[in-house]
Formats: structure tokens, C-alpha cells, sequence
């Protein structure tokens, strides 16, 4: 349960319609199981003692009777376990049945819901044996001489944890247009099951999965829907036992069809309470009472898996898709400011590098939109102390493929007699020889877009912007930032996505691209022409650090969590001490280069996570790192 971790289950298990004895036994078994495996909630069926398809048996005394002392029974032989679990049955009070979830908790009834749509159409027919619930239930039900149980709708509250809350919902109840999941969700439940009885026909798994996805996705909890099985009648219909637990939108688990057992997830509460408090348009009430409920606080072993790239989809399918929208938005941002300003002319600087690449893939596609000649597209190529025959060659094959108008502006001398001027050697190859170059770069563009009635397109991208891995002023600054929201991992996979659909030269040379090590090229290269400065060797693995960023500024979770979490996804790449030590300097330099950020030129939002001062992310200059940081330092430490 630590750093908002819980493991909850749904558990289908083989029934016989009308045997509570049967059924309670493996509901027993079931838990037992559930709580060996970590699980601290376990949801079980509608109507789980009985069976759904009782029929008319349900207005049978002797049912009902047996239901109410096989949970009693229930209740006693699960008190030992330090787990929650709810339990469907039908229970009777004050001349109604209901259809009913009951929670149960180291030996006792914690609580009990009642269904409050009941259907009556196509094969459904409850209305028969059952009364709707209402939010004005309210009454007491014995099961035995010693246990009862109270139903009344609640939010039951871990007393241990009360970041733990959980709403109940039954089969029906998440189909209609107004469901009791959305008052629970606004009362603070965080997390929604829902116990239910829904035959399969075909189609119907689809859209189930859809409907539990989009449910949890509004409400920003998670949704456990515990479906029943095989051991229903099969009278007049099938049961498939399809099992679905979704966080926010995604689907984390889901068993197959027609098949019995468990089917657990790891819900990350402090994820969906964070993107609440995000979403001021996330109503909370208190229209809901609370119901205690007892955990003992152990920390939960995850076996959810982390993408190690969170920015990039895993599918190939999904990934071109995405690839093809990205650069779409990229390009029409581009357009509208081309077209608004009434600009034929887009100067760039083309390094042979990725991210200048990205950039003219966006500014041919927007020139090809708006109808320009792609003459309009100046690229520059500017060499310097530190530029390789490679990336030069890769520039100027790059401008050819596209049919843009290169120009070479050799900037040594000029970068020489700055510094010069400034009385600093040439010798000492520290932060203003670097920094020289980059500033001398932006001059040129810059000039060259008011000599030709342009404007210049940046080309740095998200994750140089969280490290400040830019020179302020320098290609730190455009009049249009292209890439300003898309992370370097991300920015390989669209020119990756670019190459695919390109042949010939342009193929081969934007895969020469993708295939050159990520650098500024500010320090003269190797004494064999190769690459002497390697962005990832100085400030650490991109992979990582867009990691770092995804969680940090979408989720806001602490260093802690994501070091664990980074641990989990990366536990082969790299070791534990590798990845603390790229955690700190990525908290060091994200604090410490603010200042650049605050000052950004215009760009696109194209994702959920960016950081521009305008739209996505405030944050004083001169805040202090000492808070995230000393926790890095106990990380250390331990």
C-alpha cells in the first residue's frame, strides 16, 4: 500500500445455481487464496451465494434462508484474513428482496448495497423477484442469531488509509445513462465494483471493455466489474465470466472468456486522486455516508508492469497512428501562424541532427498544406569547431530530398572574433565556447529571417526544455518551437515513422539520422572525425529522464515512487544506483533551468505533459529543489 499501491481482485468462481453451501465454500476458498497473493480487495459476482439464475427458487424462503447462513458463514471463516471482500447475495427486509453486495471484513458485515436498476427487457426479467434500491434505503437485515448486516448505499473508508475508498455498484446499474457510480465517485470513492451477472452474446466483451474503460476515465477512479461464470444456468443463456479492472481510462487487467479465477491488478490511488485534484472540473459532494473498514498497512508487491517509455505506444499499429496525428498537429500549429502572418519564408537551422530533423519534416508538411513552394523552406547550415562530416553531409542531403533552398554560412570566424572580443581563448573549451557557437547560430537565423520576411522555426524539443539542455538565447530561442512538447523519445519514433513512408535517398538518410549519436557538437571532434560529445554520456539516458518527466508532471508523484517504479520498468537496463543518479541530476537541473522555460516562444501542445509557461506549467524561477531532493538523499541512504 505504500505509495498508493493496492492490489484488488475479481474473482469468478465455479458455482452452482441454487447450492449456497457449494458456493460459499468456494467464495471461502477463493479469499483465502486472494489474500495469499496480496490482495486486499476481492469482489466475487452478482448474486455470487446463490447464483444469478435462480429464477423463481428466489422467492423461495429455504433460498433465501440458506443465503443468509452460508454468509454468515462466510463472514466467520474469512475473519482471520486481513482482505476485504464483497460478496453478491439476495436478501430480504421488510417484505422486499434485494439484490444485494455485501462487504465483509475480518469478521464482520461491514455493509451491504442494493442493486438500483433492475432490468426488465430482452432476457433480463429481476423485476419478477426483485425491488429496486433507492438512495432512502436504509434497514437492518440478521443473517444469524449473532451477525447482521445494514444496507444502506455507502463509501467504505479504509480507518488504516482513508486515501481508500470504494464505491459499489451492481451489473445494470453501470449501463444506464445516470449510474450510481458517478454520486460515489463525486462522494470520494476512488475506486468503483462492480458485481455482475451479463450473459454473453456476441459483441457484447467489446463493449463491455469499452464501457468499463470510459467509465473509469470520466470519474478519474478505478473500475473492477467481477462478472459470473461458468455454473450458471444455461437454460437460455451463457456466462462468460469476463472479468475487467481499468484505471483512468486504461484497462489493466481483464481475464479470457469463459474461464474461472482470479483477476488482479495494482491500483495506483494517489494516481486517480492527483488527477482529480488536476481536473478542477471534478465535482466532489458529500452526498454519501462513510463506512469503515479495517487493512492492516503493508506495502503492496507490485507486479504491474511500467512502459519504459510512456510517451511512445507499445503498438506498432497505435504507434504509426499516433505518429501520423503528432506530426499533423505539428504541421497545422505551423500553418495557422505561417498563414495568419501571411509568411512564404521559414528559415531553419538543419544540423543533420534529430531534432532539426523533426523540425523540417513538420515545415515541408506544413508548406505542403498551405500549397508553398518548398523553395520557401531556408535551411542554413551553419559548421563550426565541433561539426562532423557526417551530420554536415546528413544536412545537406537532407535539404536536397526535400526541395529546399540550403545555404552554408561558415560561422568560425565570426565565433572566433567574438570571442576574441571578449578576451576568452580558444584553448578553453568551457561553457561560453560552447555557448558561442549556439548564440551565434540564433544570430544568423534570425538576421537571415528579417533579410528574407521569415521567421525562424525552433527546433529544440521537451525533454532538452526539462533539463535546460539548451543555451539561453541561444537555440533556446525562435519565433515558432515545432518541438516544444514532443520528448526526444518520441522524436525518434516520428522520424522513424517519416522514414517508413519515404524511400530512396530520403530513407536512407533520414535513417543515417536516427542512427548518429545525440550531441550539440560544440567541442571539436575525435581525432578520427567521429562525435566527441555526447549528450546522454553528460546529462544521462534520455529514455530515463522522459520517465522521470512523465510521472513527475503528469502524475506529480514524488521522487520516491518514481524511483521504485523506474526500478520496476528498467530493472534490466540499468541498476538501482545508475538510476538514482540520473534521478537527482534530472530534479537538479529541472529546478535550476525554470528560467528558460519562463520565457519560451510559441509552440504546439500536441500531448498531455509540456511545459509552457502559457499553458501547462507555472513554476517560479528561483523555486527551491531542497524538499525533492533531500528525499533523493534518503533514497541514497537506504
Amino acid at each position: 500500500m505504500k505509495d498508493g499501491f493496492i492490489k484488488v481482485a475479481c474473482a469468478t468462481s465455479k458455482l452452482k445455481a441454487a447450492d449456497c453451501v457449494f458456493n460459499a465454500d468456494r467464495i471461502i476458498e477463493t479469499a483465502k487464496q486472494a489474500c495469499g497473493s496480496g490482495v486486499k480487495i476481492v469482489c466475487f459476482p452478482e448474486l455470487a451465494v446463490t447464483g444469478y439464475t435462480c429464477g423463481d427458487l428466489f422467492l423461495q424462503d429455504t433460498l433465501l434462508t440458506a443465503a443468509k447462513k452460508e454468509l454468515a458463514r462466510i463472514v466467520r471463516e474469512t475473519a482471520g484474513l486481513d482482505i476485504v471482500s464483497i460478496v453478491g447475495a439476495p436478501l430480504s427486509a421488510g417484505g422486499k428482496l434485494y439484490n444485494c453486495a455485501v462487504v465483509i471484513n475480518k469478521g464482520r458485515a461491514v455493509g451491504a448495497v442494493a442493486k438500483k436498476n433492475i432490468p426488465n427487457y430482452n432476457e433480463f426479467y429481476e423485476v419478477r423477484h426483485f425491488s429496486a434500491g433507492s438512495d432512502e434505503l436504509c434497514c437492518d437485515v440478521r443473517l444469524d442469531s449473532e451477525l447482521s448486516v445494514h444496507i444502506e448505499d455507502a463509501v467504505f473508508v479504509c480507518d488504516e488509509l482513508p486515501e481508500l475508498t470504494f464505491g459499489i455498484e451492481i451489473c445494470e446499474d453501470m449501463w444506464v445513462s445516470s449510474s450510481p457510480s458517478e454520486r460515489l465517485a463525486r462522494s470520494g470513492a476512488v475506486i468503483i465494483f462492480n458485481l455482475s451477472a451479463s450473459d454473453e452474446v456476441i459483441g457484447k466483451a467489446d463493449y463491455r471493455r469499452m464501457i468499463v474503460g470510459a467509465k473509469s476515465g470520466s470519474l478519474a477512479c478505478a473500475y473492477a466489474y467481477c462478472d459470473a461464470g461458468i455454473g450458471e444456468s444455461t437454460q437460455d443463456m451463457v456466462f462468460a465470466g469476463h472479468d475487467i479492472i481499468a484505471e483512468n481510462g486504461s484497462v489493466l487487467a481483464q481475464s479470457k472468456l469463459f474461464t474461472s479465477g482470479l483477476t488482479a491488478a495494482d491500483i495506483d490511488i494517489k494516481k486517480l486522486l492527483h488527477e482529480r485534484m488536476r481536473m478542477n472540473t471534478f465535482t466532489a459532494c458529500a452526498c454519501v455516508k462513510n463506512v469503515g473498514f479495517s487493512l492492516d498497512v503493508t506495502e503492496t508487491v507490485l507486479e504491474r508492469a511500467f512502459a519504459k517509455t510512456p510517451f511512445v505506444p507499445a503498438d506498432k499499429r497505435a504507434l504509426d497512428s499516433r505518429c501520423e496525428e503528432i506530426l499533423t498537429m505539428q504541421a497545422v500549429g505551423l500553418m495557422t501562424r505561417l498563414g495568419h502572418i501571411g509568411c512564404k519564408t521559414a528559415v531553419l537551422g538543419l544540423s543533420g541532427g534529430l531534432d532539426s530533423t523533426l523540425a523540417l519534416i513538420v515545415t515541408v508538411h506544413a508548406f505542403d498544406m498551405l500549397g508553398l513552394d518548398r523553395k520557401g523552406i531556408r535551411t542554413v547550415t551553419m559548421p563550426c569547431f565541433g561539426t562532423t562530416d557526417r551530420t554536415y553531409t546528413n544536412a545537406c542531403k537532407l535539404a536536397a530530398a526535400y526541395g529546399t533552398t540550403l545555404e552554408e554560412i561558415n560561422i568560425c570566424a565570426s565565433v572566433m572574433q567574438h570571442l576574441s572580443d571578449i578576451g576568452h581563448s580558444l584553448d578553453d573549451h568551457d561553457v561560453t565556447y560552447e555557448n558561442a557557437q549556439a548564440r551565434e547560430r540564433t544570430q544568423v537565423l534570425m538576421d537571415k529571417a528579417n533579410q528574407l520576411g521569415g521567421i525562424v522555426i525552433g527546433t529544440g524539443d521537451l525533454s532538452e526544455l526539462a533539463l535546460g539542455w539548451a543555451t539561453y538565447n541561444g537555440d533556446h530561442m525562435s519565433m515558432y518551437a515545432v518541438n516544444s512538447s514532443i520528448p526526444k523519445t518520441l522524436v525518434r519514433w516520428l522520424v522513424n515513422y517519416e522514414a517508413g513512408i519515404s524511400d530512396g535517398e530520403l530513407q536512407s538518410v533520414l535513417c543515417d539520422v536516427l542512427d548518429t549519436p545525440v550531441s550539440p557538437e560544440l567541442l571539436p571532434p575525435e581525432s578520427d572525425g567521429t562525435i566527441s560529445q555526447r549528450t546522454e554520456d553528460i546529462v544521462g539516458p534520455y529514455e530515463l529522464h522522459d520517465f522521470f518527466m512523465y510521472y513527475m508532471l503528469r502524475f506529480g508523484f514524488s521522487p520516491s515512487k518514481i524511483f521504485r517504479i523506474a526500478c520496476r520498468a528498467f530493472s534490466v537496463q540499468y541498476p538501482k544506483e545508475v538510476i538514482l543518479k540520473w534521478l537527482k541530476t534530472f530534479y537538479r537541473r529541472f529546478f535550476l533551468q525554470q528560467f528558460k522555460r519562463s520565457c519560451l516562444p510559441d509552440g504546439p501542445k500536441v500531448g498531455t505533459v509540456t511545459l509552457s509557461p502559457r499553458g501547462d506549467w507555472r513554476m517560479p524561477s528561483d523555486a527551491s529543489a531542497n524538499v525533492w531532493l533531500s528525499e533523493i538523499e534518503k533514497l541514497n541512504a537506504e
